[in-house]
C-alpha cells in the first residue's frame, strides 16, 4: 500500500509534462494537413480544397529547396564533426593539468557560452567580425585589408560552425571529463611501473576509456543531421549568404510566415520531420547496437 501511494506522486508529477507535450507538440501536428491543401485562411483548415501531393511534387522541382537541403546537410555535418573533435581534444589537454584550481577555472569559463542565447552570442560574433571590429583591426596590424566576413557566402558556413563550437565545446568537455574520471587510476599506475610515458598511457588507457562516450555522442548526434540550428542562422545570416547559409528551418520561416506560402512551407517542414524521425530511429538503434545505450 505504501509503494502504491508513493507511485501516485510520480504519476501526478508527469501530468504537467504530458499536458505541455499535448498542447505544444501533439495539437500543432494537426496543421500538417495544410501541406495537402490549397490553404485558404478565410476557409480554414477544414474548409480548404484538397491538393493531394501537388505541393510535394512542386517542392522537389524548386532550386531553392534543393539548395536549402544541401546547405542544411553540409552545415549540420560540419557541426557534428567539429563538436566531436574540439571538446575531446580540449578535455584531453585539460585532463593533463595538475593544478586543480586552474583546471576548474578554465572549465567554468569555457562552459559559460552554453548558457547564453544566440540573440546575445550572435550580436557578439557579428561585432567581433564587423568591418571595424577587433578581428579586422588585428588583421590590419599585419597589413591585411578589412573584410566583411558575414557578407562572404563561402566563409559563412565556417563562421557558423566556428561560433557553434565556441558556444558548445565547454559542455562537451564536461561530458568527456566525467568519462575520464571513470577510468581506474590503477591502470595508469601499472602503466608507469611498466615504463609507459604520457603518450602511451593516452593511447592505450585514456582513449579506450572514453571510446564508449565518444561513440555514443556521435551516434546520437546523427539524429540531428537535419537540425543545423535555426536560432543561430537566423541571427547571423543575411541575403548575401543565402546561397550557402539558408537552411530548411530559416527557409520555411521566410516562405511560410513572410511570403505567406503556407502549403509549401508546411510540406518542406513535414518532409524534414519524417526524415528526422527516421534518422533518430536509426541513431537510437546504432547506439543500442554498439554501446548498449537504451532509454526504455
Amino acid at each position: 500500500m505504501r509503494m502504491k501511494g508513493f507511485a501516485k506522486h510520480y504519476y501526478l508529477m508527469l501530468i504537467p509534462g504530458f499536458l505541455w507535450l499535448f498542447v505544444f507538440s501533439i495539437v500543432p501536428m494537426f496543421g500538417i494537413i495544410i501541406s495537402f491543401q490549397y490553404f485558404n485562411p478565410g476557409k480554414g483548415i477544414l474548409g480548404s480544397d484538397w491538393a493531394g501531393l501537388e505541393h510535394f511534387k512542386y517542392m522537389f522541382l524548386l532550386k531553392d529547396t534543393q539548395e536549402v537541403f544541401s546547405n542544411t546537410l553540409v552545415i549540420a555535418s560540419m557541426k557534428i564533426v567539429a563538436n566531436l573533435i574540439a571538446p575531446l581534444l580540449f578535455a584531453l589537454m585539460l585532463n593533463e593539468l595538475r593544478l586543480m584550481i586552474l583546471r576548474r577555472w578554465i572549465q567554468t569559463i569555457v562552459y559559460l557560452p552554453h548558457f547564453l542565447s544566440w540573440v546575445i552570442l550572435g550580436g557578439i560574433v557579428l561585432d567581433l567580425f564587423s568591418y571595424n571590429g577587433p578581428v579586422n583591426q588585428l588583421a590590419a596590424l599585419f597589413g591585411l585589408q578589412p573584410k566583411l566576413f558575414f557578407a562572404d557566402a563561402q566563409l559563412f558556413p565556417f563562421l557558423v560552425v566556428g561560433s557553434d563550437v565556441w558556444k558548445e565545446f565547454g559542455f562537451g568537455t564536461i561530458i568527456y571529463l566525467a568519462a575520464l574520471t571513470g577510468i581506474n587510476p590503477a591502470l595508469y599506475e601499472a602503466a608507469n611501473i611498466d615504463g609507459a610515458g604520457r603518450w602511451r598511457s593516452l593511447w592505450h588507457i585514456t582513449l579506450p576509456g572514453i571510446r564508449t562516450t565518444a561513440v555514443l555522442l556521435t551516434v546520437l548526434s546523427l539524429g540531428n543531421v537535419l537540425n543545423a540550428g535555426f536560432d543561430q542562422i537566423f541571427n547571423l545570416y543575411n541575403p548575401l549568404v543565402y546561397s550557402t547559409g539558408d537552411i530548411i528551418d530559416t527557409w520555411v520561416y521566410r516562405t511560410g510566415l513572410l511570403n505567406l506560402q503556407y502549403e509549401l512551407a508546411t510540406a518542406v517542414g513535414l518532409l524534414k520531420s519524417v526524415v528526422g524521425f527516421l534518422l533518430i530511429s536509426v541513431s537510437y538503434y546504432l547506439a543500442y547496437r554498439f554501446v548498449n545505450y537504451r532509454i526504455f
